[in-house]
């Protein structure tokens, strides 16, 4: 579903350039749920906006569900993103015109997959039922944050990218969120790539790595042992 094979991405700085990826090679399978953890500014989102060809790779490959994507243009890119990936981030980029219920399926009708039936499952799952005709401005962040993810969801996306997708939570409504994204995730049969710094959001995944100095490698003992 997702490859990266010896990927570089650097970035021009006063000082001169900046390496951020190092070599990277990454695999994720159909189904499969991936955590990638690393500290601030170890290259995450880099690795991420790279998957979802928001940038391209300085030299190496990048292939979501079998396209090359430093071969497509931006118009290709646009449509892989529509067609084949969910995105969600810390930041709910929620339309403020659109309520719930239109906010939940603006994806997938631009995706041309609209399924009413599983539009209302997704609201009911994520507790919105009964506020379809909400504004985001109405709602708490925890609740924005789950229309968020159902719009990611509602096209049944093949690969789900989340960038920290409850960071910007407080740990109750995280712990929620998170129980519910992985869930749906499931229900959808998407792939999951999610960034997180946090052990304890990684732990329910199929397998956790940490960005270090451009490279990736396993979690240390003591982070797995918290997991």
């Amino acid at each position: 579903m997702l490859e990266f094979r010896q990927v570089h991405k650097s970035y021009a700085t006063p000082q001169g350039p900046l390496q951020v990826l190092n070599g990277i090679d990454l695999r994720l399978d159909a189904g499969e749920s991936l955590a990638l953890m690393g500290e601030s500014g170890s290259g995450k989102s880099t690795l991420l906006h790279l998957a979802a060809g928001l940038d391209l790779t300085e030299t190496g490959d990048v292939t979501v569900a079998g396209q090359a994507v430093s071969s497509l243009d931006e118009p290709a890119r646009a449509r892989l993103r529509r067609d084949t990936l969910g995105l969600v981030f810390q930041q709910f980029h929620l339309v403020p015109s659109l309520n719930v219920g239109d906010n939940l399926r603006l994806q997938a009708r631009l995706a041309r997959r609209d399924d009413a039936e599983w539009a209302a499952h997704l609201i009911e799952r994520l507790g919105l039922a009964g506020m379809e005709k909400r504004y985001p401005e109405q709602l708490s962040g925890g609740q924005q944050q789950r229309i968020a993810i159902g719009r990611a969801l509602a096209p049944r996306p093949a690969l789900l990218l989340a960038d920290e997708p409850t960071g910007n939570l407080d740990e109750t409504s995280a712990g929620e969120v998170l129980d519910l994204l992985l869930s749906l995730v499931s229900e959808a049969g998407s792939a999951l790539l999610m960034v997180t710094h946090s052990p304890q959001v990684a732990a329910p995944l199929d397998r956790c790595l940490r960005l270090t100095h451009g490279r990736l490698g396993p979690v240390d003992e003591r982070e797995a042992s918290r997991r």
